[in-house]
């Protein structure tokens, strides 16, 4: 019943045996994610957003993922929904962003500085204490508020823009950068996005992955980088994989990438030996580090019971 309810007016849902399941399944996750709370399971991947006139990092965004003592580890699209649904994402957003922080603070004390990039979770832009909270990390961290900058999406923006606006300009006022995730896949009007501080558009994957095969994914991204930039704002492709689709990036003059080309998520360690070797010089191309192609299929038990 409740199925056929989420699917619509005047809908059915067929059940089968696997439906017993799912209950008990849901519940073992809510309260495994309670304990990797309370006993700090979670961790921060790092993968690099380059500039493409020069192959230099100039950014990583910080990407979660669950530690789990049984399971190993956990892609974020296997417990952020059900974390985001029953509130406990609050507490994981917050704990991603101080981290975040924290470890961008060590790697500027080196030379040249770098941003990190984090994720707003839509939970976190409704809560009322947003600003003050991002403003407590910045002054707990001692991270300056020009190398953060807060991710979110375009649905997030326009299901209530008024307010998104405010929270926005209030961010930008502090010196965070802003960008705009999934762009082009959500439902979001020119007419609010001229009036958002936003930095940088981020053009979704669908597109660059099809950009030197599809003509039409090609003019998209044009048109896309065409008018980030006659709004002032700087471009990401993310999911930059081959060499073709960055060669054709930088013809049409997108300004950073982010992809298994240069590098896949990876822990701080590994993340900082990349960065350290960036600095030097070294080139990011090919990318020799195993990408995890999330490992992790194996902690579909949780999906599955």
């Amino acid at each position: 019943m409740y199925r056929a309810k989420l699917l619509g007016k005047a809908r059915y849902a067929i059940s089968d045996a696997t439906e017993n399941t799912r209950p008990r399944t849901l519940f073992q996750l809510e309260t495994d994610l309670r304990q990797a709370i309370e006993q700090n399971q979670f961790e921060l991947h790092y993968q690099p957003i380059v500039d493409l006139t020069d192959d230099r990092i100039v950014s990583f965004e910080a990407l979660v993922r669950w530690r789990h003592p049984e399971r190993g580890l956990i892609l974020p699209d296997l417990f952020i929904p059900t974390a985001e649904e029953n509130g406990m994402i609050l507490a994981i957003g917050n704990w991603v962003m101080r981290e975040a922080c924290l470890q961008t603070r060590r790697w500027n004390t080196s030379a040249p500085p770098i941003s990190v990039c984090v994720n707003i979770s839509p939970r976190q832009f409704q809560v009322h204490d947003l600003i003050a909270t991002v403003s407590q990390i910045l002054n707990d961290t001692g991270l300056e508020p020009n190398h953060l900058e807060l991710e979110v999406t375009e649905n997030m923006t326009m299901q209530d823009a008024p307010r998104a606006s405010q929270i926005l300009h209030e961010m930008h006022t502090m010196g965070i950068s802003l960008s705009l995730d999934d762009f082009g896949t959500g439902y979001s009007s020119l007419s609010y996005l001229q009036h958002f501080p936003i930095c940088t558009l981020k053009i979704d994957r669908s597109f660059t992955a099809r950009i030197d095969t599809h003509p039409e994914s090609a003019q998209i991204v044009a048109t896309i980088i065409a008018l980030g930039h006659n709004l002032n704002m700087k471009v990401i492709a993310e999911g930059v994989e081959t060499v073709a689709q960055m060669q054709l990036l930088k013809k049409l003059r997108c300004d950073f990438g982010q992809g298994y080309l240069f590098s896949c998520p990876m822990p701080v360690e590994e993340a900082t030996q990349l960065l350290e070797e960036n600095r030097q010089g070294h080139p990011l191309i090919p990318n020799k580090r195993p990408c995890e192609q999330e490992t992790l299929r194996a902690s579909l038990s949780f999906a599955t019971g």
